[in-house]
């Protein structure tokens, strides 16, 4: 009779607050589970440099990148190695996957890596909804000139636009987990801040007329996706459709690779 696989433990962690709190323990023991990032296309470009920053800020961390590619089996390669190097009954790694939010495809694919890998598994949720999520766009935003850099607003300073528009994929589902994002984005910018999606329903263009029945004609569009989850270029032309600046996805940025480490930390703090 062969074995049943041992299903992943899909947890939700209550990451710690405070900006500089350490979210990982500064020393950890030889068996402690591998932080392994599960990536949408390749191990390239922001996954590898998202990776990167996670070792360099957390040494005490196995790190492994696993691209997901078509059919997540470098996944389960790289659960099955880390399972090699740690005791039978141990949790052999927590997946991170590095997106923002849902996302229907990845989902999929981890699951079934993890399933197909039969070692002890923890993935978490998304990285978002989170503050820090909320403050590396903002970020983001400002960097193109289209928020203000800091969080003080001034009654005699405008705003560089009237309202944003956050943008997400892996369709209705991610759009409507966005929405504490998009609250936490508005009482930074103190602006109205509508999600929609770029590749499903609510569309970016019911969005900008829903801003623009309320008199917003300067909008900006916040992509709330690291980057490999959405084809290049498709944030822009959404953006120039609709007639709105356009900031940058958020990439590698090191709110993100905090947001990663977090949430590893947060399920090693849970056992």
């Amino acid at each position: 009779m062969s074995e049943s696989p041992i299903l992943p433990v899909r947890g939700r962690p209550v990451r710690p607050s405070g900006r500089h709190r350490r979210p990982v323990p500064s020393q950890l023991p030889p068996e402690a589970p591998a932080l392994v990032l599960a990536a949408l296309g390749d191990a390239s470009g922001t996954a590898a440099e998202l990776a990167a920053l996670i070792r360099g800020d957390n040494p005490q961390i196995q790190v492994r990148l696993a691209p997901l590619g078509e059919d997540g089996k470098e996944l389960t390669s790289e659960l099955e190695a880390a399972a090699r190097e740690r005791p039978q009954d141990a949790t052999a790694a927590v997946v991170v996957p590095l997106l923002t939010g849902p996302h229907p495809v990845a989902d999929r694919l981890i699951a079934e890596a993890v399933a197909s890998s039969r070692v002890a598994v923890t993935v978490t949720d998304p990285l978002g909804p989170h503050p820090l999520l909320a403050e590396a766009l903002h970020i983001r935003l400002s960097e193109r000139s289209l928020a203000r850099a800091d969080r003080m607003r001034l009654l005699n300073v405008s705003s560089p636009v009237d309202a944003v528009i956050l943008a997400t994929v892996g369709g209705e589902n991610a759009a409507a987990e966005a929405q504490p994002t998009a609250v936490l984005l508005a009482s930074r910018l103190t602006l109205p801040v509508l999600v929609a999606s770029l590749d499903s329903a609510p569309a970016v263009a019911d969005a900008a007329a829903r801003l623009r029945d309320i008199g917003a004609q300067r909008i900006a569009l916040s992509p709330c996706v690291l980057g490999p989850e959405a084809p290049p270029g498709l944030a822009s032309a959404a953006a120039e459709e609709i007639g709105a600046e356009c900031a940058d996805v958020l990439g590698a940025h090191d709110l993100i690779a905090d947001l990663a480490a977090r949430a590893y930390g947060s399920i090693l703090s849970a056992d």
